[in-house]
């Protein structure tokens, strides 16, 4: 699971039947330095499957991969990621880090 940034809203022309109705996010994914407040260069911009309603600005968790369909079981959709969180607030704990991080 990622965190990531919602930055907009994705509509398709088409969509598989069984994602009718669905919402789709184009997320940014927040990588360790962002996090840790060091400079970093931005992730490449994700789709995300959104039912929790996200707006834009919103940090979310993002499963992807396998887990990402597992929400929809027996109904498996073909989705690679999904919005499984919107996050309120985040607290990194430095002392729990490995060193160097």
């Amino acid at each position: 699971m990622r965190i990531g940034e919602v930055i907009g809203t994705v509509t398709l022309s088409r969509v598989h039947p069984t994602l009718m109705g669905k919402t789709f996010k184009l997320v940014v994914p927040v990588l360790w330095d962002q996090l840790l407040a060091a400079t970093a260069e931005p992730a490449e911009e994700t789709v995300v499957l959104d039912e929790l309603g996200a707006g834009i600005g919103v940090q979310i968790a993002m499963s992807e991969g396998r887990e990402a369909a597992m929400p929809f079981h027996p109904d498996i959709k073909p989705v690679d990621a999904y919005n499984a969180a919107l996050l309120d607030r985040l607290v990194i704990e430095r002392s729990l880090l490995p060193d160097g991080a």
